[in-house]
């Protein structure tokens, strides 16, 4: 009988960039990866914000009156990888059609729907709105953490969703019990 488990390897977890990250758009960012099979991987840059772009303006954009009620959304930099495509990365409390589950408390949504709910108080307790995605083919993100290009750690929700932008890659690295000066940009295995 054959195994129809998909394995999720690192779906659910936090991508931290290395202090040696060699790809300058990734520097010092932190990644949530929402999905991570055989096939690749994706996920959002929760520690950065889109320069220039505010929600109001893009919920204008859209079509979408009322604004944000609670001044919650702010334009995250999702990824480099289709900048004009937006996602809804919230607790799952709200949940539609097209709302992708990535884990128990953490679910995905693409679509417009979301926006509009979350104007009108109907939306997600906590999110987090981007624009783009950090995407990887088969085997490519497990090539960069071989290589000493991220290292991961366990999603919580205070990292996913508060506005500290500045301090989350820090405070991401020291989930691990390390300090920053004991992080070697050198390849090896013990």
């Amino acid at each position: 009988m054959k195994d129809t488990t998909i394995r999720r390897f690192l779906t659910g977890q936090l991508l931290v960039a290395m202090p040696s990250m060699p790809d300058e758009r990734f520097a010092r960012t932190v990644i949530y990866v929402c999905a991570h099979t055989d096939d690749g991987a994706m996920g959002l840059v929760i520690n950065r914000l889109f320069d220039g772009i505010d929600a109001g303006g893009l919920l204008e954009q859209l079509g979408i009156d009322g604004g944000d009620p609670d001044d919650r959304l702010r334009v995250h930099f999702g990824g480099p990888v289709e900048p004009g495509r937006g996602f809804v990365l919230h607790s799952t409390d709200y949940q539609r059609e097209g709302t992708l589950k990535v884990e128990d408390e953490v679910a995905l949504t693409a679509t417009v729907d979301i926006l509009r709910a979350i104007t009108e108080g109907r939306g997600p307790r906590q999110c987090l709105l981007a624009l783009g995605y950090a995407g990887w083919a088969a085997g490519q993100l497990d090539q960069e953490m071989q290589a000493n290009g991220w290292l991961h750690v366990p999603a919580d929700s205070t990292l996913l969703f508060d506005d500290d932008m500045d301090t989350k890659w820090e405070r991401a690295i020291a989930k691990l019990g390390v300090s920053l000066p004991m992080l070697s940009a050198e390849v090896g295995h013990a």
